[in-house]
């Protein structure tokens, strides 16, 4: 069995936790492991994460094999714990694929005729968009539907998809950063939920951000925010730092109306922010956020003013340390990754980079209080090519990240929280191009999983020695792994409306 019941027809104790459509009725109860289906009181505490999915990635690696999505088991009873159990490669080659969402979600709570049965994997590079069968077998997916890059390019003018998130009508959206040709331009594919073909871009109007990258969107409040990684052709081949001064990466969040589906605002969070993952608080009610800033390193909250347009303020900033031997004489953080667990007490982001993952106490979410952190990598590591000369954080560089025995190459960079918030996954591949230009070790020796358990009462994160799932050693040689996801949804993957 998997996580959840949210396999209705797939699983055979699927009626212990009630008849009910995809997801959860809220995320406190998808924090409890509740369910409660509509005219039903009865409730069922279903079981902890036994399997994730996890793209692999082998584009920039050298070697000359399709990228393919991992299923990890990750059962501590199990006697497969923190190993590949399922391989299944796509048809292509040199696809990237990159993040994962899912046809239906918490978004459609209540519908019984929904099941989350499908995966959606846009594939960054390629544009194509794979669509994966995960509900005839949990345990070994299989390839359901490939929607060509053609037709995202004719029917959408838009190429270089990111960020897949299930709408409560039933259908899946997904944002890109750029036009067919590689120039940055912000736009949204809309898929059918059932036939999965295109039907058209979701935005309207003239107007259009220049750039794109992750968004979130809230019903409540008549909004969706999108935001700014950079142009794809530019960052497609690795990071110039030329391109700072020429406005290649992006600094605003934009805002658009749910209703009428226009872009109507810009916020400006920096020259060369760099803004990627956008999460809202879980709440539906609630009209505020955090956005990670990556090459500025900084975390801003988003929320609604009186007036009803939408501002930002930097709540975070990670410092930069003066170094020597690396790309520029100061290194930023580069927060790649950002969540927030499902009661919207805890914010957690990763420092690619510096090599830390933080905790932060979210109570008052104009003050956010660091309550954890951990290293488990990075570039500032004793005995490395980088040397820190000044660190307004640290005392001393950091000591190299091993783990049963294994040397943990490049920096701690997706992550993911089990849904009671006590266990946060980690993988350590960015993007193919860009691991190879800062952690070429990485490219060798392939990426690593890694599982910190997780203070929820006082806040904390220890390593969990006993968790370790090497891609380094992959039948077809080392890989990537990126984004993590539960067959039962998460807290990056569910929106309540």
């Amino acid at each position: 069995a998997v996580i959840s019941f949210l396999f209705v027809s797939a699983l055979p104790n699927a009626e212990k936790c009630g008849a009910c459509g995809p997801g959860f009725a809220s995320p406190l109860d998808a924090m409890k492991g509740k369910s409660e289906s509509p005219g039903r009181q009865g409730r069922a505490v279903c079981p902890r994460e036994e399997i994730v999915y996890v793209p692999c990635i082998y584009r920039n690696t050298g070697r000359k094999k399709p990228d393919f999505l991992a299923t990890v088991d990750v059962n501590p009873q199990s006697p497969h714990y923190c190993q590949v159990i399922h391989r299944l490669p796509m048809p292509n080659l040199g696809d990237e694929l990159h993040h994962s969402g899912w046809n239906t979600c918490s978004s459609c709570f209540g519908d019984a005729t929904k099941k989350r049965n499908r995966l959606i994997l846009p594939s960054f590079i390629s544009s194509r968009i794979y669509v994966v069968d995960v509900g005839t077998d949990p345990r070994a997916p299989r390839l359901f539907k490939v929607v060509n890059p053609e037709d995202v390019f004719w029917k959408c003018s838009l190429g270089y998809p990111h960020t897949s998130h299930c709408l409560g009508s039933g259908e899946i959206m997904i944002s890109t950063l750029g036009d067919p040709a590689g120039n940055g331009k912000a736009g949204f594919i809309l898929l059918d939920g059932e036939t999965f073909e295109i039907k058209g871009n979701w935005e309207k109007g003239d107007k259009i951000p220049s750039m794109g990258y992750d968004f979130w969107y809230q019903p409540r409040h008549n909004v969706l925010i999108s935001t700014e990684w950079g142009i794809p052709k530019c960052l497609g081949y690795g990071f110039d730092p030329t391109d700072l001064k020429k406005g290649r990466y992006g600094s605003h969040l934009n805002v658009w109306d749910w209703t009428t589906r226009t872009y109507v605002q810009a916020i400006d969070v920096g020259e060369d922010a760099a803004p990627l993952e956008i999460r809202f608080l879980h709440n539906p009610d609630a009209a505020e956020g955090y956005v990670g800033c990556t090459i500025s390193s900084a975390i801003h909250r988003f929320y609604k003013t009186k007036q009803g347009d939408w501002a930002a303020e930097k709540v975070i900033q990670v410092p930069s340390k003066k170094v020597e031997g690396w790309l520029l004489p100061d290194m930023p953080g580069f927060i790649t990754d950002i969540l927030i667990s499902l009661d919207d007490r805890f914010l957690y982001f990763s420092n690619w980079l510096h090599g830390d993952i933080r905790q932060y106490d979210i109570s008052n979410t104009s003050k956010p209080r660091l309550v954890g952190q951990v290293f488990l990598g990075g570039s500032i590591t004793k005995g490395g090519p980088v040397t820190v000369c000044r660190d307004e954080e640290l005392q001393s560089q950091p000591d190299p990240f091993v783990i049963q025995g294994k040397r943990v190459q490049g920096g701690p960079q997706m992550i993911q929280l089990s849904l009671d918030g006590q266990r946060l996954y980690v993988t350590t591949s960015l993007y193919s191009a860009w691991d190879r230009q800062f952690y070429p070790d990485l490219i060798e020796n392939g990426s690593v999983m890694l599982q910190l358990d997780v203070d929820t009462e006082h806040g904390g994160l220890t390593v969990n020695r006993s968790f370790l799932v090497d891609f380094g050693k992959e039948p077809d040689g080392p890989c990537l792994a990126h984004e993590i996801r539960y067959p039962g949804g998460d807290c990056t993957s569910d929106i309540w409306v």
